[in-house]
C-alpha cells in the first residue's frame, strides 16, 4: 500500500511459519565464562533437487541439518569438524560440499543418504561460497583471507587452481554456460582519502581461470553480501551497502549517511546496468544480506538482516523500469546543459540517488525473528534463515490479502541468550536507529572496518577518519584516532547516540560492550602451518631492533603501548598533530592504514608515508628488508 507522501509502507506480519531448528537451547559447550547455549544460527540455505528438502548450516552448532518444511519428521543432523559457512548440493542430491571456515580451510564431502562425512579437501584461509559447475566436476570456493577463488577437482579431491581477487570475496555466480564466473569481493581495496572507493566484482573466465574483468560499483559501495544469477544467464543481482562517506554525520535523514542498494549487473555487457535503492524516502533497509530469484523470474526476494523484513521485488517490471531509461549508466544526458541543469526526466546516473525508484515495484514484509541473512526460493515460497532467532522463517508470497503464517516449534525452548549474543543481535539490529538506515554493522561488518573514511562530529567537521577496527578496543584506550574518546565503553555510548541517533538502555550498550570484548583474531593468511614465514622470522627482528624502533610502540602482547605521538602524518584540515597508537594485531585486516587511510598498505606506512623516520626508522631500510619487516607485521 502507498503512503499519501509517495512511500511503500512496510507490511507488519500478524503471523508467519517458523521451524525452530532443534534442541540447540539444550546443547552448550564449555567457555571461559561457564556454560553458553550452542545457537544453531542458520547462516546458508540450500534447496534439495525437487524443492521439498532443505540443507540448513548452522555456523555456530558446527552442523549441517536436513529438513522437511511439510514433513512432521524431525530433523536429521550432520556434525561437521569446524564451523560450516556454506554450502553446494550435487544435482542428483546425493552429495553436499560443505565449506569449513577455517585458516587451513576444507570442504567436507557429506553424502547425504548416508549422512557421514566421506572426505576431506584442503582449500585457502576462510572458505566461504562454495558452487559447482553446471557439469558436477568443479567446485568454486571463495578462500575469503587468501582475497582468491579455488577451483576444486572434485574427482581428484584437489583444489587445482587459485585465481587472485581483490578483498575478501564472500560470495560467488556463476552463468547458466559455466563460462563466466563472479566474485562478489566484500570491501574496497586502496587509500580512502580519494574521491571514490568503492568495493567492486570480479570476473573470472573459468577455462583460463583468470580474471577477465571487474564491475565497478558506485563510490560507497562496501560490504557486498548476498548474489543472485538470473535462471536464463542474463543478469546477475547484487546487495549491499552504499555508504554517503563524503558528507559529515550530522543527520541521518534520506539516507545521509548509508543507504542499503541492489546493483543489477548486465551480463552479456559485463557491466552494470544500475543501482537501484532499497530504502523508502524516510524509512532505511538496512544490512541487505541473501538474495534469491524465482525459477520463473518473475520474483526478486532480498533479506534485510537489520531491519528483519524482506523485499519481494517484481523483476521483470524492475528490468523495463531501468532499460527504458534515456541513456547508459555513466554516459552524458543530452537533456542536460553544458552547465549541468536537469532539463528532463529521471537519467541511470539518478537512480542510487532515489529513494523512490521501487515504488510500485516492491513489498516490503516484516519476518517474525530477528537477522535474516539467508534466503532460498521454492516456487513463490521464500524460506528465511533468521540468525538470532535460531528459527526458519516460511512466507508464501503469492497469497491473497495479509501474508498468513502458522506457528510451529520442536520440542526445546530458546535459553535465554547470554550477554554477548545479545550484544552481537544489537550491534546488527538497525531497528534501533532513527528511520532504520543502518545498525552498528553497517560501518563494522564482523565487528571490523569497511574501508572508508568518515567525518564524524566528535573532533570538529571537515577532517575525515579512517574507520577503526573493534577487535581489542576495550583494551587498548583511549578510543577514536585521536583519542577523544576515553575507552570503547564511552564511544559505544556515544556512537548509540551520534551515529545511530537512538537513546537506548544502559543494558543494551553493556551488551555491546560484551561483545566486542569477545571478539578474537583471525591467525594470518600470512602464516604458514600456524608459523612465521622465513621472511617474517627476518622482519621480527628487525621490528623488535631497537635501531628500527617499531616494538617501541607497538610492543607485544597489545601491539600498542597506549599512547598518542605526533608521527608527522598530519593533515591540513586536522585540529590536532598527535594520533593514538592502534594496536597491530590483526593490521592485515584492516587496511587502509594511518588515521586518514592515506596509506594503501602496511609497506606505503613504512615508506612513502614515513619520510622523515618518525613512524620507525625505515628509511635506510633496502627493499628486501622493509618486505620482510611488512610481512611480519602483516602476520600478527
Amino acid at each position: 500500500m502507498q503512503s499519501a507522501g509517495g512511500r511503500v509502507k512496510p507490511m507488519r506480519l500478524a503471523r508467519t511459519l517458523v521451524w525452530t531448528l532443534g534442541l540447540s537451547v539444550l546443547a552448550v559447550v564449555a567457555g571461559w565464562g561457564g556454560s553458553a547455549p550452542v545457537h544453531h544460527s542458520p547462516t546458508e540455505l540450500a534447496l534439495l533437487p525437487g524443492g521439498t528438502r532443505l540443507a540448513v548450516v548452522e555456523g555456530p552448532a558446527r552442523q549441517v541439518s536436513l529438513f522437511d518444511p511439510d514433513s512432521p519428521a524431525p530433523r536429521a543432523a550432520i556434525a561437521m569438524p569446524a564451523e560450516p559457512s556454506g554450502i553446494a548440493i550435487s544435482a542428483d542430491g546425493r552429495t553436499a560440499y560443505v565449506t569449513l571456515e577455517e585458516p587451513q580451510g576444507r570442504v567436507a564431502v557429506v553424502d547425504l543418504e548416508k549422512r557421514k562425512i566421506t572426505a576431506g579437501i584442503r582449500v585457502g584461509h576462510s572458505p566461504f561460497g562454495p558452487l559447482l559447475a553446471p557439469d558436477g566436476k568443479t567446485l568454486y570456493v571463495c578462500n575469503r583471507f587468501d582475497n582468491a577463488v579455488g577451483f576444486v577437482d572434485l574427482a581428484a579431491r584437489k583444489q587445482i587452481a587459485t585465481v587472485p581477487v581483490l578483498r575478501e570475496p564472500c560470495n560467488l555466480a556463476l552463468t547458466p554456460d559455466g563460462k563466466l564466473l563472479l566474485a562478489a569481493n566484500l570491501l574496497p581495496v586502496g587509500p580512502a582519502d580519494v574521491d571514490v572507493v568503492a568495493a567492486s566484482v570480479s570476473l573470472i573466465d573459468t577455462a583460463t581461470r583468470a580474471v577477465c574483468g571487474q564491475i565497478e560499483l558506485p563510490n560507497g559501495s562496501t560490504d557486498l553480501r548476498g548474489m543472485a544469477m538470473s535462471p536464463d544467464g542474463k543478469y546477475c543481482y547484487l546487495a549491499h551497502i552504499l555508504a554517503r562517506f563524503h558528507l559529515p554525520t550530522t543527520q541521518l535523514e534520506r539516507g545521509w549517511q548509508n543507504t542499503n542498494a541492489l546493483t543489477v549487473i548486465d551480463i552479456a555487457k559485463r557491466a552494470r546496468l544500475n543501482t537501484v535503492l532499497l530504502d523508502d524516502v524516510d524509512l532505511g533497509a538496512a544490512n541487505p544480506w541473501g538474495v534469491a530469484l524465482s525459477t520463473d523470474q518473475k520474483l526478486l526476494v532480498v533479506a534485510h538482516a537489520g531491519t528483519h523484513e524482506i523485499s519481494v521485488i517484481d523483476a521483470p517490471a524492475l528490468l523495463a523500469k531501468l532499460e527504458a531509461l534515456p541513456i547508459a549508466a555513466g554516459e552524458r544526458d543530452p537533456r542536460k546543459s553544458a552547465e549541468g541543469y536537469d532539463q528532463g526526466a529521471l537519467t541511470p546516473d539518478d537512480v542510487p540517488n532515489d529513494l523512490s525508484f521501487l515504488v510500485g515495484l516492491r513489498r516490503r514484509i516484516d519476518v517474525p525473528g530477528k537477522g535474516p541473512r539467508s534466503i532460498v526460493l521454492a516456487g513463490h515460497r521464500a524460506i528465511i534463515g533468521e540468525y538470532f532467532s535460531d528459527d526458519l522463517a516460511t512466507i508464501d508470497l503469492d497469497a491473497a490479502g495479509p501474508p498468513r503464517f502458522t506457528l510451529a516449534k520442536t520440542p526445546g525452548s530458546p535459553a535465554k541468550p547470554t550477554q554477548e549474543r545479545d550484544g552481537e543481535r544489537i550491534w546488527h539490529d538497525a531497528t534501533i536507529c532513527f528511520q532504520h538506515w543502518q545498525s552498528c554493522s553497517s560501518c563494522h561488518p564482523d565487528g571490523r572496518v569497511d574501508g572508508l573514511n568518515w567525518d564524524l562530529m566528535n573532533d570538529g567537521i571537515g577532517n575525515p577518519k579512517n574507520n577503526r577496527s573493534m577487535l581489542y578496543a576495550h583494551r587498548t584506550p583511549p578510543s577514536m584516532s585521536t583519542g577523544v574518546r576515553e575507552d570503547a565503553k564511552a564511544a559505544v555510548r556515544a556512537g548509540i547516540r551520534f551515529i545511530l541517533f537512538a537513546v537506548r538502555p544502559e543494558e543494551e550498550a553493556a551488551a555491546i560492550d560484551s561483545y566486542l570484548m569477545s571478539l578474537r583474531p583471525v591467525p594470518s593468511p600470512l602464516l604458514v602451518d600456524g608459523k612465521l614465514s622465513a621472511s617474517a622470522q627476518r622482519g621480527r627482528k628487525l621490528y623488535e631492533n631497537p635501531a628500527v624502533g617499531c616494538a617501541k610502540c607497538h610492543g607485544a602482547p597489545a601491539y600498542t603501548d597506549l599512547k598518542s605521538y605526533d608521527v608527522g602524518t598530519e593533515d591540513p584540515r586536522d585540529h590536532r598533530t598527535e594520533y593514538d597508537t592502534p594496536t597491530l594485531a590483526e593490521v592485515w585486516r584492516t587496511a587502509p592504514y594511518l588515521h586518514d587511510g592515506r596509506a594503501a598498505t602496511i609497506l606505503d606506512v613504512l615508506t612513502g608515508c614515513n619520510e622523515t623516520d618518525r613512524h620507525g626508522k625505515t628509511q635506510r631500510l633496502t627493499k628486501a628488508q622493509l618486505a620482510d619487516l611488512a610481512a611480519y607485521v602483516l602476520s600478527l
